[in-house]
């Protein structure tokens, strides 16, 4: 079956959905599971860090391979992985050592699925303008990783946390099944010969070294790094972060808090995409400090709500999540077009090595601060550890501003 180039998009933006419902699993199941095996703040976020560690470990190969094969073949292998972390993490975890490798299986799973799935659609889309297709395709990360929420909250009040991960598993499946029959493979006369990957090809430090004397390009790579570690830290503990506010309060909130968590991603993929279009016109890099200073303004606002009621809880939570994603797409379609097409793939894989580096910080950032602030019952502990992944933005736009990057135009 053929489809138009345009066609793609819509069929990626369903494998990516379906590949990205193992993303909250272990956000929605984090506090039952803290108290099942006693865990520390600190363990039960290198946990969630260890998703991005995996993912960190696989991402080199993974856009190595895209630059010298079709990504398709690179993307199939990442949702068959992905599908075998979540459901070894249903059926054989029963500690912190072996939800760290589980977990890690399930990151590197998904690194063989969201850039390559970018690459599968760079590659075949040859007309229009293509930063409107990736700011889909970025946005639909908050689509994906809302149903994670919603889907892990309603399997998780039904029939356990171990069922959460052995079904959430047929997410990357179907993934896998829909690039599998609707994605034609693609040939290229750079693809042909023998397969061959070195360790420099796994981490091309001299074509990273050309990315980054970009000066435009570097900046769109550090600041997404500056950007997950607030991003990830927030979508990993957002659902004890409600517990909590729920406790302090002696309000119940009007819906079970994974639905909210999931309701409030939604919002993320209208702000991405906004995002973009407005960079388009007042300037991408302008625009990235304008988000960052506000969402970090915001992120310290909500976590100073708890006790509050609901309702204003839920709004600064929406607000923080719209500005936390309103440059998530200017920053990845920046990259990709101010890139050098010869090393375009070497470029996206630095910018998502460094992103989910971001990742793998963020929510074990997050949790140590807890535990040293006053745990998870304090007040205090909260703001400070907000603080802590709010920060980041904050110091790349004072750096940037001071440096000229903010001044030129996208």
């Amino acid at each position: 079956m053929r489809f138009r180039s345009t066609s793609y998009t819509p069929l990626m933006l369903m494998a990516q959905t379906c590949a990205l419902l193992g993303f909250a699993c272990y956000a929605v199941v984090l506090a039952p599971l803290q108290e099942e095996w006693g865990l520390s703040n600190l363990q039960s976020g290198l946990i969630a860090s260890a998703f991005f560690f995996g993912y960190m470990l696989a991402v080199p190969v993974a856009t190595a391979l895209t630059d010298r094969i079709d990504a398709r073949k690179v993307y199939l292998i990442g949702g068959l992985s992905a599908a075998i972390g979540l459901l070894a993490m249903g059926i054989f975890a029963h500690n912190f050592w072996t939800a760290l490798l589980f977990m890690a299986i399930n990151g590197a799973g998904l690194a063989g699925t969201y850039m390559p799935g970018l690459k599968i659609l760079s590659d075949r889309i040859k007309s229009g303008e293509l930063t409107r297709h990736i700011a889909f395709y970025t946005a639909f990360f908050g689509i994906g990783t809302g149903f994670s929420y919603l889907c892990s909250g309603w399997i998780l009040s039904l029939l356990g946390w171990r069922y959460v991960f052995g079904l959430i598993a047929l997410g990357p499946l179907l993934a896998f099944v829909i690039v599998l029959c609707f994605i034609p493979p693609l040939d290229h006369e750079k693809w042909s010969g023998p397969l061959q990957i070195r360790l420099r090809d796994l981490f091309p430090v001299d074509k990273w070294k050309i990315v980054l004397q970009d000066k435009k390009a570097a900046g769109f790579i550090f600041g997404y790094t500056a950007h997950t570690i607030e991003l990830f830290a927030s979508r990993s503990w957002i659902v004890a972060f409600f517990a909590f506010c729920a406790i302090s309060s002696g309000e119940s909130f009007f819906l079970a808090i994974t639905t909210l968590a999931g309701i409030i991603n939604f919002f993320g993929v209208p702000a991405s995409i906004l995002g973009n279009e407005i960079a388009l016109r007042i300037g991408r890099q302008r625009w990235v400090c304008i988000a960052m200073i506000t969402s970090a303004v915001l992120g310290i606002i909500l976590a100073s709500s708890t006790g509050h009621t609901w309702w204003l809880i839920i709004i600064l939570a929406v607000a923080h999540a719209v500005f936390i994603m309103a440059d998530s797409a200017t920053l990845t379609a920046g990259l990709v077009i101010s890139a050098q097409e010869n090393i375009k793939g070497a470029a996206m894989g630095l910018h998502s090595l460094m992103g989910f580096g971001g990742g793998l910080l963020g929510p074990a950032i997050f949790g140590f601060v807890l535990d040293i602030a006053g745990s998870r019952s304090s007040h205090a502990a909260w703001i400070w550890a907000y603080a802590a992944i709010v920060i980041w933005g904050v110091l790349f736009v004072l750096y940037e501003r001071r440096h000229g990057w903010a001044g030129k135009s996208a």
